[in-house]
């Protein structure tokens, strides 16, 4: 990958755009943080809601851009909270989540990212997820969103307990992101020739 690709990224989540950031340098991309409330509708589909961001944004910014849109889903709560995990954790929290699983058995759990990049002639959308469990309680320090209570497949520890560089080995945002820096690499390949 060529040394000055640049991307926006729109969100108005902080500790997301650092997360990104560190996922892209490795394939050397810079991030840009185009800041602003990304405009989400009401859907079911992850890819749906990413989609409709991404085009939404690039009306605003005018400029190639990604958006990632993401959502836990846990077995025993029929995937809920799926694609309103944002307003979940805004609203009955962690400690709500655990609630509704006090006496669970089955803690099987997934993290889907949906990232989608527009450059006003591509809109494409990458996948990337993650199976795990959510813990008896909430662990660690590190990390955002549902992290503290999220144990990928393989590990002991929560997503919170790992350092940024563990959790982007595992995580379904890093996975989401290798398969657009792929397809990235390809497409400004194609332009160039």
């Amino acid at each position: 990958m060529r040394k000055d690709v640049k991307i926006g990224l729109v969100t108005s989540n902080e500790n997301k755009f650092i997360e990104l950031k560190e996922i892209a340098r490795k394939f050397n991309i810079e991030l840009e943080l185009l800041k602003g409330e990304k405009v989400e509708i009401q859907s079911n589909n992850l890819e749906e809601i990413s989609k409709t961001s991404a085009y939404l944004a690039y009306l605003t910014f005018k400029q190639p851009l990604i958006v990632d849109d993401s959502g836990l889903f846990i077995e025993a709560l029929n995937n809920f909270p799926g694609p309103y995990t944002s307003y979940v954790k805004n609203t009955i929290g962690l400690k709500g989540i655990l609630k509704l699983l006090e006496g669970v058995k089955n803690r099987s759990a997934y993290f889907v990212t949906v990232l989608t990049f527009i450059d006003g002639k591509t809109i494409r959308t990458f996948e990337g997820r993650i199976k795990g469990v959510i813990s008896e309680e909430m662990r660690g320090n590190f990390g955002f969103g549902f992290d503290p209570i999220f144990i990928p497949e393989g590990e002991s520890r929560t997503f919170a307990e790992m350092t940024l560089e563990e959790k982007n080995k595992y995580s379904h945002r890093s996975k989401a992101f290798a398969k657009f820096a792929d397809f990235l690499n390809s497409y400004l390949e194609n332009i160039e020739s």
